[in-house]
């Protein structure tokens, strides 16, 4: 993976997000006399403008190529701008990539790593300081340091941060489990605070449109269901159906039930995935109205849905890394199905099957034969589109399986989907060609 220097001279917004201010420097400002029509005898108002000048776009770039003789900018950069490009020295080093920019270094230099992790906070923003935490542990090896409760207690926690400490949780001292536990256990927590309300209400309308009555009150009658039913007492005179029968919804707390099954690669490449379905795990343990099962796998397979009212403890049990036994897991997941009409399988994989292949795909198709509903997620995270293999997300398509990447924010839907029985939202960037 390549990795440039982010942007130093990036802006937050009151939200979090980050932005890169551009100005043209020959747009004319509201004191600029070209900017007033010369037939006004009232000047229009003009928005005031901040062009960027000349010595800001010298200092910005100053930043970004790291100084030395051959960046070309000759600027020099003095107080703060010169501590913050201290910072990004000793991460990206002073190597130049084609075309001059900064490139990651494994130099002798590396930083004093609490010190530069308390520098960068100071100086960037979240959204920055995530990013080059994630290259200072890639890059520089600094894993290991992770390992050292001072240092854990310094860095800003996010979803790759988990991934990491997860991935060293058998090596990691008991000196320093507390800490990695409580930063776990934050990011957990935001995310639970992110996602929770929206799953729960998302999944309990789900559940009462899955339950379906001959005799409901007004409220609860389906009217899109109950029309279609009754196309056959349609009277052209009138204009109007009669609806002998009405299909309503039912309440899903009192009659309803339905059995989701998570079924979990805990590959490495699969960390943030891992983090978000534990988190999703215990939301959907929480409701009643689901029986939910947290299965994850390598070559082995590990039952941990008697932790899932703690996901911390959910995330802690899995050991991120090893190899792949799809037809294993979904074997074990097989196992456990006792009402296939009302049972949801979630297989969260990027498929790379260490098993067997062909084992794997009947154990898929008996699943779909027999009533359940089969969702494959290739990952379950923001990362973007991710690496899997094509082949059997093919082989699953044909069995009515289709395999896709799900952002968090579309899992709710997703299950909800899956629960009525209707077809899947799937992204469109996502689909399986």
């Amino acid at each position: 993976m390549t990795s440039t220097t982010p942007d130093p001279t990036a802006t937050t917004d009151p939200a979090g997000s980050t932005a890169t201010t551009t100005t043209d420097p020959t747009a004319p400002t509201a004191t600029d006399p070209a900017a007033v029509p010369a037939d006004s005898a009232t000047p229009t108002p003009t928005p005031t403008l901040t062009p960027t000048s000349e010595a800001e776009r010298l200092r910005r770039w100053r930043l970004v190529l790291g100084g030395g003789g051959a960046d070309g900018t000759g600027c020099e950069l003095r107080g703060r701008d010169a501590a913050m490009d201290g910072a990004l020295a000793s991460l990206y080093g002073r190597e130049k990539a084609p075309g001059g920019r900064r490139t990651a270094g494994l130099g002798a230099s590396a930083p004093g790593v609490a010190r530069w992790l308390g520098d960068i906070r100071t100086y960037f923003p979240t959204s920055v300081v995530q990013v080059m935490q994630r290259d200072a542990i890639d890059r520089l090896g600094l894993s290991a340091l992770l390992l050292e409760p001072e240092m854990l207690e310094a860095v800003e926690a996010d979803v790759h941060l988990v991934g990491t400490l997860l991935s060293l949780n058998k090596v990691m001292p008991e000196t320093t489990k507390e800490t990695a536990r409580a930063v776990v256990r934050k990011v957990v927590e935001q995310l639970e605070k992110k996602l929770a309300q929206r799953t729960r209400a998302t999944l309990t309308g789900a559940l009462d449109r899955s339950a379906r009555i001959s005799r409901p009150r007004h409220r609860d009658i389906d009217w899109d269901r109950t029309i279609r039913a009754n196309l056959k007492n349609y009277l052209p005179e009138y204009r109007t159906v009669v609806p002998e029968r009405l299909i309503g919804y039912g309440r899903a707390a009192q009659s309803v039930k339905k059995d989701v099954v998570l079924c979990i690669d805990q590959s490495g490449s699969m960390a943030a995935s891992v983090v978000y379905a534990s988190v999703f795990g215990a939301v959907l343990a929480s409701m009643r109205a689901l029986d939910t099962r947290l299965v994850v796998f390598d070559t082995a397979v590990v039952d941990l849905t008697d932790q899932l009212d703690d996901p911390v403890d959910v995330l802690f049990g899995t050991q991120l890394g090893g190899g792949t036994d799809i037809n294993r897991a979904l074997a074990y997941c097989q196992s456990r199905i006792t009402r296939p009409t009302e049972t949801v399988v979630v297989l969260i994989s990027d498929l790379y099957e260490g098993g067997i292949r062909d084992e794997m795909l009947k154990r898929v198709a008996a699943m779909k034969a027999s009533g359940v509903q089969f969702v494959t997620l290739l990952a379950l995270s923001d990362e973007g589109a991710p690496a899997y293999d094509r082949d059997h997300a093919a082989a699953l398509a044909a069995l009515g399986a289709p395999a896709f990447a799900c952002t968090p924010d579309l899992f709710p839907d997703v299950m909800a989907a899956a629960i009525e029985k209707r077809p899947l939202p799937i992204p469109d960037m996502a689909e399986q060609r």
